[in-house]
């Protein structure tokens, strides 16, 4: 929570994290085992001693771009996971995307007009979904595959409440 914890205002605390599903981790393995494994396999089977030199090289550069593919698709995946913090404070939420180029959107609990959830049969079973939430004078901002997304839901509604009875 480096870009989180530099940016909390004087008397702000951290109300709850918003974290990605462990199935976001297990689907980066999955594609790195299946691309690469798939790849390795591949070019062991199709490998035999008659083959001339132009064959084996070219089962080994099957193997080699099959394993890049999977690697590349893991990296991607985990470095977006790395790279993304996600907050909920007592007065804001905060999302901040990215490594080298940061991207970051804020509202304001007070601003927030909407905020909407959609979990799919295997969301609802695994506990997952994506949220959209929704403000004046702000776009949307989208939250994919986070876990707990209604404990999150009730948090932010709870938080929004505080701030109604708050407001004349």
């Amino acid at each position: 929570m480096s870009y989180v914890s530099r940016t909390l205002g004087t008397g702000e605390t951290i109300e709850y994290e918003v974290e990605f599903h462990w199935l976001w981790t297990f689907s980066a393995y999955f594609f790195l085992v299946l691309f690469g494994g798939t790849g390795i396999i591949g070019s062991f089977l199709l490998y035999t001693e008659e083959q001339t030199q132009n064959a084996i090289e070219v089962i080994m550069s099957v193997g080699v771009v099959g394993l890049a593919v999977g690697l590349i698709i893991f990296l991607y995946m985990m470095i977006k996971k790395w790279t993304t913090e996600r907050v909920l404070t007592n007065l804001r939420f905060i999302q901040k995307k990215g490594w080298i180029i940061r991207k970051t959107e804020e509202i304001r609990i007070d601003r927030m007009e909407e905020v909407n959830l959609n979990q799919s049969i295997l969301g609802r079973i695994f506990d997952y979904g994506d949220v959209c939430i929704s403000g004046m004078g702000v776009g949307h901002i989208f939250l994919k595959m986070i876990d707990d997304p209604l404990g999150y839901q009730k948090k932010l509604n709870d938080l929004k409440a505080t701030f109604a009875i708050a407001s004349p």
